[in-house]
């Protein structure tokens, strides 16, 4: 969720006031930082995930589901017993927005072992667990869903809270101020500031699932209100809770140093869209069966904080930028140097920042990261925090830096902190299964080693990254959807030659920095790349393309890695390559065809409290391996296990001695794919 500063929230109107101090103390805390751990290095490439789950409760006798709002609860139970030293520390629990949501992740970092990727399905199990053994009732469960089928619906709470749409702080028809988190101010002034902020609600359109009997068109009888601010044909939703309430899965590496974050932020970004369809989990909102299968619009629309002139609805007189997105969406461009000539969107920045940051060091390209991300008001602010110090502190920084929500964060050592330059993996919809959540956060952590290793390069245009993630969203995506990627991957190829283009009179333009030009004819041309569909992207395309799984395969061949690590990453590469061919279903097309097939179904597009129940119950059963969904899984499990074997360490150690004083980790000197790859 971000930075929680322990503190008094101040009235939208004073945080409003102080919009520019905030602003010029954070660029003057970033550039001190800077400064101090720019030159930083040799940092080791620790890994971290987390998972956020839902509380829920059955009621057998009425055949009904509902969120449990009880998280706190829980939270302070845990914290007793970890002062009491009865929880493992490698286990931790956070607060996030909605009071029935509990995030998870592990007490200490994942090494740069390959033994490591073996030990996050049982650490993920691990707290599972543990959350389980804590429920006052064998009614109640934890999922890691990414939606509540019913968030919004009457009653879906317990206990049952109504909406106050006329004096909560979010205003909303459908969303009870209770199922916001209360034990921490910040989510609740959040809430108030973007309404405020925008001048009026959110407003939340996602187009309906038209079945055989949905109302054509779909209108909802809703008050006045809602009526004025619904779409035909879409779902509407009207605040933050519809989108900060859902739940994710989100990757944490740290890098060696600046460069190599800034490397690894801009390599992953293409791949966030492929992800975001392999792991759609989110096709029902409000109780209706939606369009499409990823959270990702609805969540970016739920803290949309623009005023109807940065929308550009209205011409320029209170605010200096018309902003083309959300606060919380994808990225807007590349860091790294290779990157610069691929970012074909034009910045919104504010000029005066981005001078300052160059004149104190920073390149282009950084300055005008950070410049683009300033052009964002803070939102929340708290009273004991105004006179932050610009040397020592950076929470001026970090309250805009930590409300820029979007597919890739790339994030600078904290100030007083042992962490390092880190990247920020945030696109990934939370799975049903350990296994699952497992897999995607193994596949992802081991493509960043592919990537320095074998020194892929996986850029396109940032424009194409939009349409990628566009298409991602859409129902069925990973087997309808084709996506720009790139093909010709390896140091051993580069792109095509921009003369013929030139020639012909064909080159597009490009953007680079805020500046059109051509491309001249020795240059390379960066729009070297094919529409692929999810299956080729990930296990290749005969005479076009080697395959993501392909290459983290022969990466494995080309390191030591020991038996038990090796048989739970093949399982995991094996399920992610049966979900990108449709062998397996997506959990977005599993929930939906579970909902179409169910007896209470009427074809008309509603989840009833019966379907709602049957439907978590079974998504209960399938997390906790009571029963078997060959549809989702495979019938093989992992070898995961919570420690490293001795042997493993043993061996570590003796080649660490061995290599002392070569930890610089020089390209040269990794992996290179073997003939078959490239």
């Amino acid at each position: 969720m971000g930075l929680l500063t322990v503190g008094t929230p101040l009235s939208w109107e004073e945080t409003q006031r102080y919009a520019d101090h905030v602003r010029y103390h954070g660029i003057k805390q970033l550039i001190n930082l800077y400064h101090r751990l720019k030159d930083r290095t040799n940092d080791c490439l620790y890994f971290g995930d987390e998972v956020e789950y839902t509380l829920v409760t059955f009621d057998p006798e009425k055949t009904k589901a509902t969120v449990t709002l009880k998280a706190q609860h829980y939270l302070e139970e845990m914290g007793k017993l970890q002062a009491e030293g009865k929880i493992n520390p490698d286990v931790t629990f956070a607060h996030e927005y909605a009071s029935y949501v509990i995030e998870g992740i592990p007490g200490k970092p994942y090494g740069a072992l390959s033994a490591h990727f073996n030990t996050v399905e049982e650490k993920m199990a691990e707290r599972r667990r543990l959350v389980h053994s804590l429920l006052d009732s064998s009614n109640e469960t934890i999922l890691s869903i990414t939606v509540f089928p019913r968030i919004g619906c009457p009653s879906f709470t317990t206990p049952d809270y109504p909406p106050q749409p006329q004096t909560s702080v979010s205003r909303s028809l459908f969303f009870p101020d209770e199922a916001i988190n209360n034990s921490h101010p910040r989510f609740k002034s959040l809430t108030t500031n973007i309404r405020q902020r925008r001048g009026e609600k959110v407003a939340i359109h996602v187009p309906i699932y038209v079945d055989t009997n949905t109302p054509q068109p779909f209108v909802e009888d809703l008050p006045a209100e809602g009526s004025s601010a619904m779409k035909p044909d879409h779902i509407y939703m009207d605040c933050m809770g519809f989108g900060m309430g859902l739940s994710c899965l989100q990757m944490t590496f740290q890098a060696c140093n600046i460069t190599e974050a800034r490397h690894l932020y801009d390599q992953l970004t293409p791949i966030t869209p492929i992800v975001m369809a392999l792991s759609a989990a989110s096709p029902i909102y409000r109780g209706y069966l939606a369009d499409v299968d990823h959270r990702w619009s609805v969540i970016a629309a739920s803290v949309d904080d623009r005023t109807a002139e940065e929308r550009g609805l209205k011409p320029l007189k209170n605010n200096k930028f018309v902003l083309n997105k959300s606060r919380y969406d994808s990225i807007d461009s590349y860091l790294s140097p290779e990157g610069r000539k691929y970012n074909d969107i034009r910045l919104t920045c504010d000029e005066d920042i981005v001078k300052e940051l160059m004149e104190n060091g920073f390149d282009e390209q950084l300055a005008r990261h950070f410049a683009h991300l300033f052009v964002r008001d803070t939102i929340s602010l708290f009273k004991e925090k105004v006179g932050s110090y610009d040397d020592t502190d950076t929470d001026h920084f970090e309250n805009i830096q930590s409300t820029n929500w979007q597919t890739m964060r790339f994030k600078p050592p904290p100030a007083n902190s042992s962490i390092g330059w880190r990247v920020e993996f945030r696109p990934t919809e939370c799975q049903l299964t350990d296994f699952e959540n497992a897999a995607f956060t193994v596949f992802v952590v081991m493509l960043t080693r592919v990537i320095l290793s074998y020194n892929l390069n996986l850029l396109i245009p940032i424009s194409k990254v939009d349409e990628n993630v566009k298409r991602a969203q859409k129902r069925d995506a990973v087997l309808t959807e084709k996506f720009y990627f790139r093909t010709n991957v390896t140091t051993s190829c580069s792109p095509p030659d921009a003369s013929e283009c030139v020639k012909k009179g064909q080159c597009p333009g490009i953007v680079v920095g805020n500046t059109d030009r051509k491309l001249s004819s020795s240059e390379s041309c960066p729009y070297a790349f094919q529409e692929l569909t999810i299956n080729e992207i990930m296990n290749g395309k005969e005479d076009k393309f080697t395959g993501l799984i392909p290459f983290i395969r022969d990466y494995m061949d080309n390191i030591e890695v020991d038996v038990d690590t090796r048989c739970s990453v093949s399982r995991y590469l094996d399920f992610l390559s049966k979900r990108a061919s449709g062998e397996l279903m997506t959990t977005a097309k599993y929930l939906r065809e579970f909902v179409r097939n169910h007896p209470d179904y009427k074809h008309d597009s509603v989840i009833s409290e019966e379907i709602n129940y049957d439907l978590l119950k079974r998504c209960d059963h399938i997390s906790k391996g009571l029963v078997p969904c060959p549809e989702l899984l495979l019938a093989k499990e992992s070898k995961s296990r919570s420690d490293i074997p001795k042997a493993v360490l043993v061996a570590s150690t003796a080649d660490r001695k061995t290599r002392k004083g070569s930890r610089s980790r020089s390209r040269s000197r990794t992996p290179s794919p073997s003939k078959s790859v490239v």
